[in-house]
């Protein structure tokens, strides 16, 4: 199994698990690969290498990768999505009316997620119905891998 540093045009930064480098190569000229942030598939490999600590070694030039506090933001912002996703009903467009079924207590309380408008969002808080927004990354929209 080879795991392979990958970006995306946007800087979103993941790694990508393969076969072989061939299984690789084949997939990215088939566009399969994908970033599970924004679903971009102009997505390049990143060189890597085993890192080495050597005492009075220069440090390298800045890149235009991401920092680690922006990986370790973006897997948090993954994670937690991705925990919503599991645990949480899908019922998209009757979000609105979904909630304020539950609210009122016409159905059984549970987790749901949707879509509502903002004027929708802004009639369900002066109800009292707390509501979030969460941006999905497009790489999510579809089924989970």
């Amino acid at each position: 199994m080879k795991v392979f540093s990958l970006q995306c045009e946007h800087g979103h930064a993941f790694e990508g698990w393969f076969g072989s480098e061939a299984a690789f190569l084949e997939q990215g000229e088939q566009g399969l690969i994908e970033c599970p942030m924004c679903a971009s598939r102009a997505v390049q490999r990143l060189p890597s290498a085993p890192r080495l600590n050597l005492s009075g070694a220069v440090r390298a030039p800045a890149s235009t990768e991401p920092t680690p506090e922006q990986q370790s933001v973006e897997a948090l912002w993954m994670r937690a999505v991705r925990h919503v996703m599991a645990n949480t009903e899908d019922v998209g467009e009757r979000f609105a009316d979904e909630a304020r079924r539950i609210h009122y207590g016409e159905t059984a309380e549970r987790g749901i997620r949707g879509r509502a408008s903002g004027e929708e969002a802004r009639a369900l808080h002066e109800e009292g119905i707390e509501v979030c927004a969460l941006p999905l990354p497009q790489g999510l929209k579809g089924p989970l891998q």
